[in-house]
């Protein structure tokens, strides 16, 4: 594993010691990471994955071996046709890829998969071997669950950490979930043991809601991950695919009295727990962001 997650000291950088226009810095990669599945409430986590590899042009570095962990009765795999009418068989399978984030020190490693059938414990340690060899400083694991949010608020992101560093730096907690898990919450862990950084990104989908996809909880995370990396995506279909689901929602809402009592309940309840939206650091943010944009234009 490479060192270079020292840069995260340096005076100017985030924690993960990207520098924009710092392509004379060291390189800084960032492994990112999600999961169909259990795992992925709404697609959230995984088409956030897949905006990201399409957009950098990612190409494929490693491929695990599908027939050593998937059951295939239970992850099926899926027939799909091309416009012409050719036929292609998509077998379960987890890959990763890479793409170098241009004007930046920054490479990322996409690491897209399905949550195996067996076998886990070999599973991580062969993804966490291939992290070592493609020199991976730090790791980012995202994920998406159901619960009680409204769909007219922003979406909420937990973030939670492992690494002491980390945790410092972006003033969040160490995770205090117990209970069953997910191969997320198991390659997190395992990398932490192994040495990795590791950061924790789960959005939240209303639970009355559950459907895939999860436009809004896909644009939270990805915000995120534009803060913490100080990349720039290109958010605006996921914006507005935003905005058509919750018209959608408010509508289906707005036909059964109970389910609009119960939104406004959890809206109340998030509005008195929540500071305003137009906070400093709110309004800094989408700054930093308008700003990364502008600067991509020239």
């Amino acid at each position: 594993m490479s060192t270079s997650h020292s840069n995260a000291e340096q005076p100017g950088t985030g924690p993960f010691g990207v520098v924009r226009d710092g392509r004379e810095q060291e390189t800084v990669t960032v492994l990112i990471a999600a999961f169909e599945g259990w795992n992925d409430a709404g697609d959230a986590a995984t088409d956030s994955l897949k905006l990201i590899r399409e957009h950098l042009g990612a190409k494929e570095v490693f491929e695990v071996e599908s027939d050593d962990y998937y059951d295939y009765q239970y992850s099926r795999p899926i027939i799909r046709r091309s416009l012409t009418g050719e036929q292609k068989l998509h077998w379960p399978s987890t890959r990763l890829t890479k793409a170098s984030v241009a004007g930046t020190n920054l490479d990322v490693v996409l690491l897209h998969g399905w949550e195996p059938s067996y076998r886990w414990r070999t599973f991580t340690a062969e993804l966490i071997e291939q992290a070592t060899a493609l020199d991976v400083d730090f790791v980012i694991m995202l994920g998406s669950l159901l619960a009680d949010v409204p769909h007219t608020r922003p979406m909420p992101v937990t973030l939670t950490s492992d690494t002491e560093e980390l945790r410092e730096e972006l003033e969040i907690e160490a995770p205090q979930y117990e209970g069953p898990t997910g191969i997320v919450g198991v390659l997190s862990h395992m990398a932490a043991l192994a040495g990795f950084p590791t950061l924790s990104m789960w959005a939240a989908v209303p639970h009355y809601v559950a459907h895939s996809p999860s436009p809004k909880a896909q644009l939270a995370l990805l915000r995120q991950l534009e803060d913490l990396l100080g990349m720039s995506l290109p958010l605006e279909p996921v914006v507005e695919d935003a905005e058509a689901w919750e018209r959608g929602v408010d509508e289906l809402a707005s036909e059964d009295p109970e389910v609009a009592d119960y939104v406004r309940q959890l809206e109340e309840a998030k509005d008195t727990v929540d500071l305003p939206e137009a906070t400093g650091d709110a309004i800094a943010r989408e700054f930093e962001r308008y700003l990364r944009r502008r600067d991509d234009r020239k």
